[in-house]
């Protein structure tokens, strides 16, 4: 903002000088040239009643004497003139015009020394009809404009000065200004940039009536309201997530009752007939599906309350993940690549519930052969889950770690809790790793756990 008032100040200082020095040099040119014209026609209307025409030599030199010096007086072929006759400067266009013209007429010529004005007029006679003629005697005069030169170069030169001493002065002015103007929009910035971090408590002075201080108590007017809503929106969630807590916990007491009676009907639910056999299996699944539930809330609300702890140890990630399809009973389903000696140091259990959930899903989404694939590279451990199903749908990709996402909305019931790959994602952040969702190139689905070999 300074540089650009300081540019403006100064555009605007030779501005306003450029056209000083213009102004100034045609007033002081044009006043001495009327001066000047006006004292050489006075001088030749005083003495030329007193001209016998034809004129001789004698007759020019005398008139010429009488004119002064810095003028010349031509006759025909006779010419009276001074040593200081500038016989270059006085064009013959100039004394073709005057030789067959009736008015003044002026020249300013230019060279590398100086300026000089050169004025020629005809001398008139008048006949019995009172008509005037050129009598065929012409008067020259040059004036050298040595003086109005200084006085043009002063002017400009005081200009510059003046420029020089003003330009500072308004700079400083305008800086004055400008910060003056910029400290509340300075202000405002920094309040907006601290908002945007997420401090709801920034409010700014507003101090004055004007457009500024009105627009510092929108802000804060805007600041406060934003706070109370998030706020509430905070204690609201914040009681949500209190409440699911609170129902999971209730939950597992009956749920141990519910598991227990399960086994039972394990045992039993194959020797019952009919019907009641089929509903002592449905009795089964669905307690199971529900313990799994409450067990998967359980967790989530463990993230969700910042209660989640990593118990890290190092731990040799081929016998872990071997150890995870082991106790599943998905050996025979499974194709596994798990090379010996890459050692992390992980959450042994997370990392076995990362993995559970990721080949989970695709055994119950995919298509076999369902793959891991265990590997190192560039200090971390790359853990690749693909099947050979029909892949996600790109429109699936974004959502797929979302809390109880359903690609299918049209399949609300399925063997997981829908809370399986989000428990995935939390774990791995939880280790400082990610987990990426993706396709193959030859089709199927692609998940990607990328953990750091070393806690950093």
């Amino acid at each position: 903002m300074v540089l650009i008032v300081t540019f403006v100040a100064l555009l605007a200082t030779v501005a306003a000088t450029g056209a000083n020095y213009v102004s100034a040099r045609r007033t002081v040119l044009a006043t001495t040239q009327d001066h000047f014209m006006q004292q050489l026609r006075d001088d030749v209307d005083r003495l030329a009643p007193d001209l016998r025409l034809p004129l001789d030599q004698a007759a020019l030199d005398e008139l010429h004497g009488r004119l002064g010096r810095h003028t010349v007086v031509v006759f025909g072929g006779l010419t009276a003139k001074d040593a200081t006759y500038p016989a270059a400067e006085i064009s013959e266009g100039l004394r073709a015009t005057v030789r067959n013209g009736t008015q003044v007429v002026f020249q300013r010529v230019e060279n590398q020394s100086t300026v000089m004005l050169v004025v020629g007029m005809p001398v008139l006679t008048t006949d019995e009809h009172f008509q005037r003629h050129p009598s065929g005697l012409e008067v020259y005069g040059w004036l050298p404009l040595y003086e109005q030169q200084r006085q043009i170069q002063e002017f400009a030169t005081n200009g510059w000065l003046t420029g020089a001493v003003a330009v500072p002065l308004a700079v400083i002015v305008a800086w004055l200004a400008a910060s003056a103007v910029l400290r509340p929009v300075r202000r405002l910035r920094d309040g907006a940039r601290s908002l945007a971090r997420g401090d709801l408590t920034t409010r700014l002075p507003a101090r004055g009536s004007d457009e500024l201080a009105e627009l510092a108590r929108t802000f804060n007017d805007s600041a406060a309201s934003l706070e109370a809503s998030v706020g509430e929106l905070r204690r609201m969630e914040a009681d949500s997530r209190r409440f699911v807590a609170d129902v999971s916990h209730e939950l597992r007491t009956p749920l141990a009752a519910m598991t227990a009676v399960n086994e039972v009907l394990d045992e039993e639910g194959s020797r019952l007939p009919g019907d009641a056999g089929t509903a002592a299996r449905l009795i089964s699944s669905e307690t199971k599906k529900l313990a799994r539930l409450v067990d998967d809330l359980i967790e989530i609300s463990r993230f969700d309350s910042g209660a989640a702890r990593l118990d890290r140890q190092e731990t040799d990630l081929g016998e872990l993940i071997s150890g995870t399809l082991r106790t599943r009973q998905w050996g025979d389903r499974v194709e596994a690549d798990l090379p010996p000696g890459i050692v992390a140091e992980v959450d042994g259990r997370r990392v076995d519930v990362i993995v559970a959930n990721l080949v989970g899903n695709a055994l119950r989404h995919g298509e076999p052969p369902v793959r891991v694939r265990l590997r190192s590279a560039d200090g971390q451990v790359v853990v690749e889950v693909t099947d050979n199903g029909p892949g996600l749908p790109e429109s699936v990709l974004p959502h797929v770690f979302a809390r109880f996402y359903k690609a299918d909305a049209a399949r609300t019931r399925s063997e997981g809790s829908g809370l399986g790959l989000s428990i995935a994602m939390k774990n791995a952040a939880l280790h400082g790793g990610t987990i990426e969702a993706g396709n193959q190139p030859g089709g199927g689905a692609k998940f990607t756990l990328r953990l750091p070999l070393e806690d950093s």
